[in-house]
């Protein structure tokens, strides 16, 4: 599995990895500033953008295959900053690779993206099942659909909806397979017992008014790893880097 990368800048290396459904092109408005503080890797996920896509993996085992799969293509060591599905597979990879993770920046992202019994701080397993049947049923709608619901009732919704657009239609959509593979991650992957023994510093920067990571999750996170430094945005909804891009510099910086 061939993934794409690209590299540009000078600095300590950092690595962006991108959500569910897009590409690293949605970084492309950051760049100008973060290339002149950093060595800044964007890889397309498996099976996202121009990276081959991944074997269809039923289960959570997604996770770390596409974990090992980004470590075999990052730096030797690097500050991972994940969005979303990224913020997930960047807290596999310091869990699998640590001495590889220098810091762990996670972005509107959550070590359980789908409801449990002991976790309500995250999205309806009901609600998420439909949106992986009409996926199948529907791509290219599902995936319009899933833009709007991350600036829904975030300020600017138009305007963040429109770069998230504009991004999308930068690369070839996402490959079934890619896709499939990571709704596997969202729906399957838990990692909240894990991140107890997450070894490298980590912060976190949530959307008040995001509604697929709920705001909540800002008092569910430490007491899970306490170490980890949350910021919670208002204003912002699932893409508090375009909507509040410098909020967002700004937080990266605090780091």
């Amino acid at each position: 599995m061939k993934l794409w990368r690209a590299s540009e800048g000078s600095g300590p290396p950092l690595l962006l990895l991108h959500g569910w459904g897009l590409h690293s092109g949605v970084w492309e408005p950051l760049l100008p500033a973060l290339r002149e503080r950093f060595t800044v890797i964007r890889i397309d996920l498996p099976g996202h953008g121009l990276s081959e896509p991944p074997p269809l993996t039923v289960g959570a085992a997604a996770l770390a295959d596409w974990a090992r799969a980004l470590l075999e293509v990052a730096p030797p060591r690097a500050t991972w900053l994940g969005w979303s599905l990224g913020g997930l597979i960047a807290q596999q990879a310091a869990l699998q690779a640590p001495q590889r993770v220098s810091a762990l920046r996670l972005v509107a992202s959550t070590p359980c993206f789908v409801q449990r019994p002991d976790w309500p701080h995250a999205m309806p397993r009901a609600t998420f099942r439909q949106f992986a049947a009409a996926l199948r049923q529907d791509p290219q709608t599902t995936l319009k659909r899933f833009l709007a619901l991350q600036v829904r009732g975030a300020e600017d919704p138009r305007a963040t909806l429109r770069r998230l657009q504009q991004a999308l239609a930068q690369r070839p959509p996402a490959a079934p397979t890619g896709l499939a593979s990571g709704l596997e991650i969202l729906l399957h992957a838990d990692l909240r017992a894990a991140l107890a023994d997450l070894a490298v510093p980590a912060a976190a920067l949530l959307g008040a008014r995001d509604t697929l990571v709920p705001a909540v999750l800002a008092d569910a996170l430490p007491a899970l790893a306490p170490d980890v430094r949350v910021r919670l945005l208002e204003g912002a909804g699932h893409a508090p880097f375009l909507s509040h891009p410098q909020a967002f510099l700004e937080w990266l910086g605090d780091g």
